[in-house]
C-alpha cells in the first residue's frame, strides 16, 4: 500500500501524478505502459478535483494506491464530504472542463465514493490489466 498527504495546489496534483507513475515502476509496471498512463491519467483527474472543487487554503488531500492480484486501486480523500463527485452530461465539444469524471468512469472497472469520518471523504477508482502483482 502506498499514501501520501499532499498540498491541494496544482503543484500537488501534478505531484500526485508523478508519485503514481514512480510508485507503479517500483511495483514492476513500467512508466509509458498503457497500464502506467491509465492510472496517471485517474490520479490527476481525481486529484485536479480535490484542488479545484473540494481544496481549501491550508488543506491537504491525500493519494493511496493499493495493487493487489492485478488490479489497482485509486484513492483520493479531501476534507470535502459535503462536495460529492458529480458526472454531467458531456459537456460542449468547446468547453474547456466537465471531462475529467467522464474519462474516469470510461477507463475504470469500478468507482465511487466513501464518507470518512471528521468531513472527509475519499473517491476511489479500481482498474485491472496488465498490472502484475504486487
Amino acid at each position: 500500500m502506498f499514501r501520501r498527504r499532499i498540498a491541494a495546489t496544482r503543484r500537488g496534483a501534478r505531484l500526485a501524478r508523478l508519485l503514481s507513475t514512480q510508485q507503479l515502476a517500483e511495483w514492476g509496471v513500467p512508466r509509458g505502459s498503457d497500464a502506467s498512463d491509465t492510472a496517471a491519467l485517474i490520479v490527476a483527474e481525481l486529484a485536479a478535483n480535490a484542488v479545484v472543487h473540494a481544496g481549501a487554503p491550508g488543506r491537504a488531500f491525500e493519494l493511496g494506491l493499493l495493487l493487489r492480484a492485478g488490479v489497482l486501486r485509486i484513492e483520493v480523500t479531501d476534507t470535502r464530504a459535503d462536495k460529492r463527485p458529480v458526472i454531467a452530461s458531456a459537456p460542449p465539444p468547446d468547453a474547456e472542463s466537465g471531462r475529467g469524471l467522464l474519462l474516469v468512469q470510461a477507463v475504470a472497472d469500478r468507482w465511487g465514493t466513501v464518507e470518512g469520518g471528521a468531513r472527509r471523504k475519499t473517491v476511489w477508482v479500481e482498474v485491472g490489466g496488465p498490472f502484475g502483482g504486487a
